[in-house]
């Protein structure tokens, strides 16, 4: 079976003032046990502000043998040290390959004049948006000043707690946010204040994975560690005040918040090599890499403060699931969406 074409960038009519469109990708083919031995497909290695950078913020805080940001601490629950910052990079180019080699599908992923990535993480979004649109303004803001230094003129990182007031005194004609999962307390209301935050015409695109892993043919058990694993992030997202809002509803938070044109297109993570399909393979192998290779630093934090587990608990629950991420023969996928919404030019 070849590879699948890209993704056709479909939206909104602009003269359309309600309604959404909805593109789901379809069931992925198995790979047999024989081709699966003999994969090859790996292919390459998954290879100034609001606030100023003052020592307070880069007093980072050490936890379980993990760094985490100073600036209002505790917020975010994964790490930003080195292990987690290249996890961050591997995972920006598991986006791209999703995306045939696109940062964005709305219609401003090109031709922006001025964008804001918000939790710009290691700004390789940020740095790949900025030199591929000369003529952009890019502002990528984030709790941790992990960024690089050298970065493209056109460029600027922030340090900035998002959940304060936005402060920016002219509005962005593009708004990118990705893998925002269990990051704010109230996710709709983010949404909102980048509305007011657009120009009339402006996009808002949102890129992020949904909770629970899945299966189409019942591999993925629900006693499986796989899917107690979920169960455990929506507990301890409830517990910490931070919900995993889910994916499937962004559509209908940017309907809420005064977006129209709304498109939602979904794609789908292979949690390993198991699909026969060469593109999915390679997905499946950068999966890997990125969710079940990282995965106690997602889940270290997430699950002492969240759930009260000692470490060595954690550690024990993270290497039973690892083995459900990385078993074949569990034909489990994480669910992607990419959903954007224009606002009216009639909005102020």
């Amino acid at each position: 079976m070849p590879a699948p074409p890209p993704p056709e960038r479909r939206q909104g009519s602009p003269n359309s003032q309600g309604g959404s469109e909805r593109h789901a990708e379809p069931t992925i083919e198995i790979e047999d046990a024989i081709a699966a031995d003999n994969d090859s497909t790996l292919g390459e290695e998954p290879d100034q502000s609001h606030v100023s950078l003052s020592s307070s913020i880069m007093a980072y805080r050490e936890e379980n043998g993990r760094r985490y940001h100073a600036l209002s601490s505790g917020k975010y629950v994964l790490p930003n040290d080195d292990a987690e910052n290249d996890r961050l990079d591997l995972q920006h180019e598991l986006y791209v390959r999703t995306l045939h080699g696109e940062l964005a599908l709305c219609p401003k992923a090109k031709g922006a004049k001025r964008v804001l990535d918000i939790g710009t993480g290691t700004g390789s979004w940020a740095i790949d948006y900025a030199d591929a649109n000369p003529e952009a303004e890019v502002v990528g803001v984030d709790l941790s000043p992990i960024q690089p230094s050298f970065v493209p003129s056109n460029l600027i990182f922030e340090i900035d707690d998002l959940e304060k007031e936005w402060t920016w005194t002219k509005k962005f004609d593009f708004i990118f946010a990705r893998m925002m999962l269990g990051c704010f307390q109230d996710f709709p209301q983010i949404i909102k204040v980048a509305f007011d935050n657009l120009e009339p015409g402006g996009y808002l695109e949102l890129q992020d994975m949904s909770l629970p892993a899945r299966s189409d043919d019942d591999t993925l058990q629900p006693d499986s560690y796989l899917s107690q694993w979920c169960k455990c992030c929506f507990e301890a997202g409830q517990n910490l005040g931070r919900p995993v809002f889910p994916t499937t509803e962004y559509k209908n938070y940017l309907a809420a918040a005064g977006f129209e044109g709304i498109v939602e297109v979904q794609r789908k993570w292979p949690t390993n090599a198991w699909p026969r399909d060469k593109h999915f393979k390679e997905l499946g192998n950068w999966t890997r890499a990125n969710i079940a290779g990282g995965l106690d630093g997602l889940s270290i934090a997430y699950f002492t403060r969240g759930l009260g587990w000692s470490p060595e608990e954690t550690r024990v629950f993270c290497a039973h699931t690892r083995k459900d991420m990385e078993n074949p023969k569990v034909h489990a996928y994480w669910p992607i969406y990419f959903v954007y919404g224009r606002k009216p030019l009639t909005a102020e």
